[in-house]
């Protein structure tokens, strides 16, 4: 199972190019692989889970139709994203927040403007 923030793992932002992804990855490759470590004490270091959660992230990210997946759940999952829904007949419309209040609005009635009333 990929951890949470896939771009976290790689330590890239969530805008980086493919370029940047690949860099990230093979610097991190080198990082946790087995053959680049000395002896026993690495393997206890817990290199071995974070080489697996690299893996995994960069199989994800480097997939352009899976990182637009990915990218649509983590949208849907992230805590501060818009969660005013704008109802408009019968669609919902997803707002963007705002520092203002929201404010409920009912059906606009048109009514003919009488002068002098």
């Amino acid at each position: 199972m990929p951890p949470r923030d896939l771009y976290a793992v790689l330590g890239v932002a969530p805008e980086a190019t493919t370029a940047e992804l690949a860099r990230a990855y093979r610097r991190l490759l080198r990082r946790y692989h087995p053959d680049t470590r000395e002896g026993q004490e690495a393997a206890a270091d817990g290199s071995d889970g974070a080489l697996g959660q690299v893996i995994a992230a960069y199989a994800i990210l480097r997939d352009p139709d899976r990182r637009a997946g990915y990218d649509r759940q983590r949208r849907r999952e992230t805590p501060d994203a818009p969660r005013i829904v704008v109802s408009t007949g019968r669609r919902h419309v997803r707002a963007q927040p705002s520092d203002e209040p929201l404010i409920r609005a009912g059906p606009v009635r048109w009514q003919r403007f009488a002068p002098g009333s």
